[in-house]
């Protein structure tokens, strides 16, 4: 457990900021023994239709993670509406968990890939508004980033064992001729493996100790603010920034993809894959620490505009320079540790009392709206030139790293 001495004093993480972490570690080594596959897994099932890849991979991650992103503000309101959070987190995990079930039936067509993905996501919609919630009432004002900068690196440590662990797998099964996976037993073994550590993230949660309220509080229910027009300037700013960003930030399945369309076997991919999860596991706790420090705003300017350039890089890289990938793919992973537990954070920051999962609800589901049009996009864009999207997301990025920059203030 992290410390940390002020004064005389010493800080510890809460336990339910630690518990939750820990759930996301096992969580994200199921899902990521899987994910950097799912490309790979779809082409295999769609070797006779190999043009419609790009879109067919469009419309699975665009529904899956816009159907994650709406169910957070439904999520968030009845979790501040009932003033419960434990129950929900639980539900939305153990949903994840039995999702993986349907890839068993993917041989039958991508529908079922479609399936589990989309499962796999209400879990995550279910969950994470109630979570985060949880997290912010957990931790004093001065620790917000510190402790949402520990949860996303537990986050990305889990991914980062569980990319590990399907690069041995695929290692084990490797065709040696076109060094990719052949047989498709192979994505069954790890699909059936997967499970384990979701169970395990499962059950930790049970040994949360939610936050008790005065029996006075419990008669009369709060009313969350449903009103987007309430909340304060600079949080529908920062919303505002939120959709334009998204709508360029496209599923990592194309950053995969592109990489070996730029002649990397998938085993090497995957490596690459590992590095980026490696990078955001270490750092995340320390840039979410620095923004309690130096603020969030600058720390989400800087990393947007690296997201900018490195989506960039990957748009104009080409086949004889494609080592340049085991650069672009950790500095990947820098923008990601200085930006996701940063934005949770702050929006907590200025989410009213009352609200708070609401509001994070209303966070996630605002780029919630943009992801189905940004993974069709990019889809569409993929299937015209393979650099497209990544040249038209590190544009918007750039837009919005300009708009935060001048209109929003951070608190």
């Amino acid at each position: 457990m992290a410390e940390e001495t002020t004064g005389n004093r010493k800080r510890q993480l809460d336990r339910n900021v630690v518990i939750t972490g820990l759930t996301s570690f096992f969580t994200d080594v199921s899902s990521e023994m899987i994910y950097p596959l799912i490309q790979a897994f779809i082409a295999m099932i769609m070797a006779a239709q190999k043009a419609l890849l790009g879109p067919v991979l469009g419309i699975i991650e665009g529904i899956a993670e816009s159907t994650s992103s709406l169910l957070k503000l439904i999520a968030g309101y009845y979790s501040d509406r009932l003033q419960k959070r434990k129950a929900p987190a639980i539900a939305g995990y153990a949903v994840s968990a039995v999702s993986k079930a349907a890839l068993f039936a993917a041989s039958y067509g991508w529908a079922f890939v479609l399936t589990s993905r989309f499962l796999d996501r209400v879990g995550k919609g279910i969950r994470t508004a109630p979570r985060d919630a949880l997290i912010s009432e957990s931790t004093p004002k001065k620790l917000q980033g510190r402790a949402f900068g520990f949860q996303r690196g537990m986050d990305f440590a889990g991914a980062f064992l569980g990319a590990i662990i399907c690069w041995f797998v695929v290692q084990h099964n490797i065709d040696p001729v076109t060094k990719n996976l052949q047989d498709i037993g192979a994505f069954y073994t790890l699909f059936a493996i997967s499970i384990i550590p979701a169970a395990v993230g499962v059950a930790l949660l049970f040994f949360i100790r939610e936050k008790e309220h005065a029996p006075d509080a419990e008669k009369v229910r709060p009313r969350p603010n449903l009103d987007l027009r309430k909340y304060d300037v600079n949080l529908k700013l920062f919303f505002l920034v939120q959709l334009l960003f998204t709508l360029g930030n496209s599923s990592n399945q194309f950053l995969l993809l592109k990489s070996m369309e730029l002649g990397h076997h998938l085993s090497t991919v995957i490596l690459m894959y590992i590095a980026f999860n490696l990078s955001t596991a270490l750092l995340s706790p320390t840039f979410g620490a620095l923004s309690d420090k130096i603020g969030r705003k600058k720390l989400l300017i800087a990393g947007y505009a690296l997201y900018a350039a490195v989506y960039m890089a990957f748009g104009f890289i080409d086949e004889p320079r494609n080592r340049l990938l085991w650069i672009f793919w950790p500095v990947y992973g820098v923008y990601y540790a200085m930006t996701e537990g940063v934005e949770k954070a702050f929006v907590s920051d200025i989410a009213p009392a009352d609200s708070k999962a609401t509001a994070l609800g209303y966070y996630h589901t605002i780029t919630g709206i943009a992801l189905l049009p940004a993974s069709l996009i990019a889809g569409v864009l993929f299937s015209l030139h393979p650099g497209a999207p990544f040249v038209f997301g590190g544009a918007l990025a750039a837009i919005a790293v300009a708009i935060l920059g001048v209109g929003v203030r951070g608190k």
